[in-house]
């Protein structure tokens, strides 16, 4: 049998019977050790040779495995001096930390089924998978079979065409395709807006409450945002001009505000397009779920009532498709078309050609409104079941209101912990998002908004009764 070679202290072994080469296994094991600092720069590997025999593979196995690792510029070939490991630069051991994922606060694992109760996601278990498989296989052939260069910045022409067509119909908003731009996400679009209005350092509305991370992208942008408060009739536009009157901006949630859930109402709206105009400021409008409205019919985009070109219209394939898509929109008015175009292309372009043919030929083919059709009465029967649920563990008396988007929202009295019952409720497989810090100023409403998206019925009473538990403990 073979030794296993040592090299600087560092033991390498191969596995004849794993699935994975022996190339890549003797790769695999030598780079790590180089990139950890087990084997230090400037050390001698064995040669082909010498290798070989020691692991008892072929030399040309060894050979391939090291033009991989001289090709990553870990090791470096210096003829009779023989192979060594690159000088780099070491990390001392106590500034490495392990992986850490982002925004931990908000999410609760990338690249996983959604849980009971998780918010921002669609429905896992009632998406047309076979049909969409078929669409996305057809439109990545296609993307690859495409002419070699750079695809236009602002997206795929079709794309833009389909999505102009369903604005027009689903929500009010008449734009050519030249007007609407393909970004990574609502994310995406945000920035593109924000770059592209050069709104860094300057004063913006923002709802309040509002979501968190809307929030935290601004300020990470430098603007300087003034929290303008809603009630019933959506934001306030009154104090707005009275905290902020000269504002280069505003960012609104108009057709299902988040997270309460109302509708801006008309007078509202007109006053807030007066105060644009008069202000020579933007509107950015956030069409949060504003074509899937559970009860009664959706208001038109804020968009369809501008006559002056000061607002910008966001949207997001994220919560009616699949947000692993990464795909939004952003639809300018015609005077900024050149401005925002140029921003694209320099700093901000559309994401995957691939995935932008596919969702064009799902709504093309009639796909999207059957499925937008489809999501809107599962998800009002679901939400009906989690407030029956509610009602019947938690008393009829309690704050239980079905009004904001995809989510039902639990009032909890003032000095409950929303944030420690949200954290708690991860063990158990249930995540609901506390609504206190979607709130800048004091108060902050106790509460917690419970998605109905992904819902296990058979276990709802046993899920809310665990929830109210929780509640109950940090009463």
């Amino acid at each position: 049998m073979p030794a296993k070679p040592k090299i600087d202290g560092f033991s390498l072994r191969v596995d004849r019977e794993a699935r994975t080469s022996l190339v890549a296994q003797i790769h695999a094991g030598l780079g790590a050790a180089i990139r950890d600092g087990n084997i230090e720069g400037g050390t001698r590997l064995p040669s082909w040779r010498d290798l070989a025999a020691q692991l008892g593979v072929a030399r040309g196995t060894v050979r391939a495995a090291y033009e991989r690792l001289a090709d990553e510029q870990l090791i470096v070939g210096l003829g009779a001096a023989g192979t060594r490991v690159a000088e780099r630069v070491a990390v001392p051991s106590s500034q490495r930390t392990a992986e850490a994922a982002p925004l931990t606060r908000f999410y609760h694992g990338f690249e996983t089924t959604p849980a009971t109760f998780q918010m921002g996601v669609p429905a896992q278990d009632a998406f047309p998978y076979k049909t969409w498989s078929r669409i996305f296989a057809r439109a990545a052939r296609a993307a690859a079979a495409a002419p070699v260069g750079y695809p236009d910045p602002r997206g795929h022409p079709l794309f833009r065409r389909e999505i102009a067509a369903y604005l027009a119909v689903a929500r009010g908003v008449r734009c050519a395709p030249s007007q609407v731009f393909v970004t990574a996400g609502f994310a995406g679009a945000l920035n593109l807006a924000v770059r592209a209005l050069q709104l860094e350092g300057r004063t913006m509305w923002m709802e309040e409450p509002g979501f968190p991370l809307t929030r935290m992208a601004l300020e990470r942008a430098g603007i300087e945002l003034a929290p303008v408060p809603v009630d019933d009739a959506g934001l306030d536009v009154a104090a707005g001009t009275k905290r902020a009157p000269r504002a280069a901006a505003a960012i609104v949630t108009p057709g299902q505000q988040a997270p309460l859930g109302m509708t801006l109402s008309l007078e509202r709206r007109q006053a807030l397009l007066q105060w644009a105009r008069h202000a020579d400021a933007w509107i950015l409008e956030d069409d949060y779920l504003s074509e899937l409205k559970l009860y009664g019919r959706a208001a038109p985009a804020l968009a369809s009532l501008d006559r002056d070109g000061r607002v910008l219209h966001l949207g997001t394939f994220s919560k009616n498709i699949s947000p692993a898509l990464r795909l939004g929109f952003l639809v300018v008015p015609p005077t900024l078309a050149e401005r925002f175009g140029e921003v694209a292309a320099l700093l901000a372009p559309a994401p995957d050609t691939a995935v932008q043919r596919a969702v064009a030929e799902f709504m093309s083919g009639g796909h999207f409104l059957r499925h937008l059709r489809h999501m809107k009465r599962l998800y009002s029967a679901r939400s009906k079941a989690l407030v029956d649920a509610l009602r019947k563990t938690a008393g009829a008396h309690a704050g239980i209101h079905a009004t904001g988007g995809f989510a039902v929202r639990l009032d909890l009295p003032a000095r409950t912990d929303d944030v420690a019952v949200a954290a708690q409720a991860l063990a158990f497989g249930l995540a609901p998002v506390a609504l206190s810090p979607w709130y800048v100023q004091t108060p902050r409403r106790a509460g917690l908004l419970l998605g109905v998206t992904n819902l296990t019925e058979k276990r709802l009473d046993k899920d809310c009764a665990r929830l109210i538990e929780l509640i109950e403990q940090h009463g």
